[in-house]
């Protein structure tokens, strides 16, 4: 759940920055908080689906794409967390004979 939320801050912030806002712009017409969406951005904060609606509203950009940017970046951050993951390795008996393919 953090890597999601930490994902959702990072559009939401990029989305902000982009558009040249500040917090306390969004945060006047998203009606929610400076410090909330502050947290959310830092991925502190879970955002309920009414509060992220409004988020999206104020930042002029679809939940839809939002949340398929969000989607898109744990994606990446799993793949990447199964590409380094260490391979296991198979303990065999002593005993065990392993067939040779030639």
């Amino acid at each position: 759940m953090v890597l999601f939320r930490r994902s959702l801050g990072d559009i939401l912030r990029s989305r902000r920055t982009e558009l040249g806002l500040t917090l306390r712009e969004v945060s006047g017409s998203a009606r929610v908080s400076l410090g909330y969406i502050s947290e959310i951005e830092r991925g502190q904060k879970e955002a309920s689906s009414e509060l992220l609606a409004s988020l999206c509203d104020a930042l002029e950009v679809p939940l839809s794409d939002v949340l398929r940017d969000v989607a898109d970046a744990v994606a990446l951050e799993e793949a990447a967390l199964v590409a380094a993951a260490p391979t296991p390795i198979i303990a065999r008996r002593p005993d065990e004979v392993v067939a040779s393919a030639a």
